[in-house]
This record gives structure tokens, sequence and C-alpha cells, in this order.
């Protein structure tokens, strides 16, 4: 039975970050606004579709910059390494379901092609209560959507996130 500290259970692992940074990528194709949009890779994530996509985004330290983090989450992520990039439009920052703060940034670019995503792996416990482990892309699909598609793939508490680009680029 683990050590008991002040009632808590003491945890060997450092707990996991509550804030998080990410990218929105977007680029404008026909009239339209297209915003790039990553599908989370793994064995939980292989049905869902709508409402299950998220900005690319990642776990930041404390007191680590926030744009910095979230573009090498962003390479990570999607295997692609945004350069160049002027201005950064901040889309401020937006509380998860669960409790983490996600802060994001936009920037207007394109994918070259033909283009593969490329992830980091993570390892999983799979099946549960198996013993076996098995590796995971953290994302497994990273793709363009419209506006009007991106609001119902995307993440309920992510969708300001467009808004807030809407309106700095209407502004």
């Amino acid at each position: 039975m683990p050590a008991q500290n002040d009632g808590m259970l003491e945890n060997p692992k450092s707990p996991r970050s509550r804030i998080s940074a990410g990218l929105l990528m977007f680029r404008r194709r026909n009239n339209d606004l297209e915003v790039l949009l990553a599908h989370p890779g793994g064995p939980f994530f292989t049905r869902k579709d709508e409402g299950a996509w998220t900005i690319p985004k990642g776990e930041a330290a404390t007191d680590e910059d926030l744009l910095t983090r979230a573009q090498i989450e962003f390479e990570e992520e999607v295997g692609f390494r945004p350069e160049n990039v002027q201005p950064w439009i901040e889309l401020g920052w937006i509380k998860q379901k669960g409790g983490k703060i996600v802060h994001g940034w936009a920037f207007e670019g394109d994918l070259p092609e033909p283009f593969e995503c490329k992830s980091n792996l993570f390892e999983l416990e799979w099946p549960p209560r198996s013993g076996k482990y098995q590796k995971f892309p953290e994302v497994d699909q990273a793709c363009f959507f419209t506006e009007e598609v991106a609001r119902r793939k995307l993440k309920p508490a992510q969708v300001p996130f467009l808004d807030r680009l809407r309106s700095a680029l209407d502004g």
C-alpha cells in the first residue's frame, strides 16, 4: 500500500501539467477558411470523430514559454515545423472539461504536398490489464477542415479558438 502524507497518496511521478499550449494552422481556399485539426491516436479514439479532434497541443512545464512549447508540440504531433511565421495570432486560453487550461495561437500556413502526418508515439497497456504494452501515435491524422465542419469535429471546449480566429481575421 502506498505511503500516505497529509491524507494524500504519494506519487513517485510528477503530477501532469494542467496547462497545455497549441497552434491552430489556417489557410484560405476558395473563399473558405480552413483549419488544421489533429485526431488523437490510440485505441480510445479509434471510433470517435465529431467532438474528438483538437488543435495540435501539448503539456507545458511550469515557467516554460508557452508559444515555444506550442511550436514544439505542433512539430511533434503533426510532423511539420512552422517556420518564418508572422504574425502569430494570440487566441487566449480555454478551460477543457477535465480542468486543463489550453493556450492557443493561430498562424496562416499550409502543409507541403505530399504530406503524411508523423507523430510521436506513446506506450499504453493494451488490451487493459493484459500486461502487454503497445505503442500508438499521439496523433493519427491531421486534416484541414472548413470552419463549419471544424466546429463539429473540434472538442466543444476548443470551439472558442475558432471564434477568436474569425474575430481576429475579420477585425
